[in-house]
């Protein structure tokens, strides 16, 4: 497993019973994740009179933020030279998910060693931390993605990290729709990251449904590789999808006509008060021996 312990402004600090209490920046929130189903005792009277905020589930489906001390509606965090903007999302989320620095990481490094001309496609791209990644390390990226809310809360990060809104491009469009239309115009990629759900809907109401779906767009998107791609990166966060099935895609879709090295594995985050890791996903990567 990669475990992210680098990321100053985010950490874990405990984990029970379904619940992460976390400091983001100087606000700390208790958050539930189904990943946690150890008894540590009960967070909420642990940590009393530290916690902002709480999201709680609601039986009926979704969930509230119940805000215990006043909160900004947004703050920031920052990784290394990367800022990102936090805000309190329904359905638990803030917007950015901190094991992704692994990526990130692996990105920026395979982008810089090229010392060439990188055009990035990022698909579900969701608030850009990979778009704000791949532009700090000096690509060009075409940032897609369904919901225009998150395509304008990217545009935030990069004006926050202070990069260049000419090396974007943010498209509000489906996926699958947008692939095959680059495909139709003959475009092309040096490196393709997706960060699937495991079910959504498009612009225009599309069905997307990961197990069924993503075969069939990642072999269209072999289709808008280069002649010398750099890398091709899938990330999931689906249940029952292991690592495994992400390095057998790239194997056949990618491998059979750009030989390089397949990667594959599970991202973690360290919980700072008892040594514990929580299991925060999977990735699959392709890359060229560049």
């Amino acid at each position: 497993m990669e475990i992210i312990k680098d990321f100053k402004d985010y950490e874990i600090i405990d984990a029970s019973n379904g619940q992460k209490f976390e400091r983001w920046n100087d606000v700390y929130l208790l958050r539930p994740d189904p990943q946690i189903i150890w008894d540590n005792g009960n967070l909420e009277e642990k940590y009393k009179g530290k916690i902002n905020a709480i999201y709680y589930r609601s039986n009926t489906g979704g969930g509230h933020w119940q805000n215990l001390k006043p909160t900004k509606d947004s703050w920031t965090v920052n990784y290394k030279n990367l800022v990102f903007n936090i805000k309190q999302m329904g359905f638990k989320h803030t917007g950015l998910f901190p094991e992704q620095a692994y990526n990130w990481n692996f990105m920026i490094d395979k982008i810089k060693i090229s010392k060439r001309d990188i055009k990035v496609l990022n698909l579900f791209a969701y608030t850009g931390g990979a778009t704000v990644a791949c532009v700090s390390a000096g690509a060009s990226v075409v940032h897609v993605d369904s919901s225009r809310g998150m395509v304008e809360w990217c545009k935030e990060n990069i004006k926050s990290s202070n990069l260049d809104f000419n090396k974007t491009r943010f498209i509000v469009d489906d996926v699958v729709k947008f692939v095959k239309r680059e495909i139709r115009r003959g475009n092309k990629y040096d490196a393709i990251i997706m960060d699937p759900p495991s079910y959504g809907r498009g612009s225009n109401k599309e069905v997307w449904n990961l197990e069924k779906d993503l075969s069939n767009l990642v072999t269209l998107c072999c289709e808008l590789l280069s002649d010398n791609p750099l890398f091709f990166l899938i990330n999931s966060y689906t249940t029952g999808i292991s690592a495994t099935v992400l390095n057998n895609l790239l194997t056949i879709a990618v491998d059979k006509k750009y030989p390089g090295k397949i990667s594959c594995g599970e991202i973690g985050l360290p919980i700072k008060n008892n040594n514990l890791v929580l299991p925060c996903g999977i990735y699959g990567r392709w890359e060229s021996y560049e």
